[in-house]
């Protein structure tokens, strides 16, 4: 047995690239405790490059196998031994992925989606199969417009460190303007820039957004009334800020519309999709859930 006061032998100076390191040097000089059979030095000198030249090799790596008994000896390397040392020391420094937290930010119809059979209750249990980790929480308020998601976005979604947040609103931006006397709708230009610095926000504190167009105002989307007019005409604006921020679309407006066509042949206002043509009924709900759970799956490349 070799004793504590044993000195390990200076190692013969080899590295891959020929060069000695003062790290080396010391690390040559230190004693090891004889109960340590075996110790391992891994010195990785990142070359100011990304992660992609360091995978073809451009780093230095030396390791230095110490025996208690033996003289230290240098491991010949493979390209592969250097490329998967390169990667299990990059698995240890770079930060885990956080796992998906999506919040659903809305009015009225997001706010029931959290009941047992409501959309947000649907997706979350659709997506617990993919992934259990998975957390999805409806941030919805009835009677909300674009103002009002601005004046609570930090306290009710941003707070949370959600991953994505799902913005589903416009309806009562439109519907203010027609159905209601104590309150008014938004006008064109307020709600576009609303949606507009309501993606900034967001993306500025980290999460993707997913900007949803408004589903109906009454389920014959073929209506030349003024109020499914001018909710086409806010869909149009959802879109044109989703092209503009790079953001993920889900059109949700255009899906209504494909299904109502065939779906609503007689050209009723409500009782397909909604209970009185804005807010869902079960199959309503079955409907979203599974077009929202379509658009996140994609997001999420599940």
């Amino acid at each position: 047995m070799v004793s504590d006061s044993t000195e390990l032998r200076k190692p013969t100076k080899y590295t891959t690239d020929g060069k000695i390191s003062p790290m080396q040097e010391r690390f040559a000089r230190k004693k090891y405790h004889p109960g340590i059979s075996a110790a391992v030095r891994i010195e990785l000198i990142l070359l100011s490059c990304p992660a992609w030249k360091i995978a073809v090799g451009s780093c230095r790596i030396q390791i230095w196998f110490v025996n208690s008994i033996h003289e230290p000896q240098f491991i010949p390397l493979t390209m592969r031994s250097i490329f998967l040392i390169v990667l299990l020391s990059l698995m240890s420094i770079l930060p885990s992925q956080a796992q998906p937290h999506i919040i659903f930010l809305g009015d009225s119809i997001t706010e029931a989606g959290v009941n047992p059979d409501g959309y947000v209750t649907l997706v979350a249990d659709s997506l617990q199969k993919f992934e259990a980790d998975i957390e999805v929480t409806g941030a919805g308020i009835s009677g909300n417009k674009v103002p009002d998601l601005l004046a609570r976005l930090d306290e009710d979604v941003l707070v949370h460190n959600p991953t994505h947040v799902v913005v589903y609103i416009g309806i009562n931006d439109v519907w203010h303007h027609f159905e209601f006397d104590h309150v008014t709708g938004t006008d064109p230009d307020t709600f576009e820039a609303g949606i507009g610095e309501l993606t900034d926000r967001i993306e500025e504190s980290g999460p993707s957004v997913l900007l949803c167009t408004p589903s109906v105002i009454g389920e014959n989307t073929e209506s030349d009334a003024e109020v499914n007019l001018r909710l086409v005409e806010y869909a149009q604006l959802i879109r044109r800020v989703a092209q503009e921020k790079e953001v993920h679309l889900c059109d949700l407006r255009a899906s209504f519309e494909a299904y109502l066509v065939a779906g609503n042949p007689d050209k009723a206002y409500d009782g397909i999709l909604t209970t009185d043509g804005v807010h869902l009924n079960a199959a309503g709900n079955r409907f979203v859930a599974d077009f929202m759970l379509r658009e996140i799956q994609s997001v999420l490349g599940l």
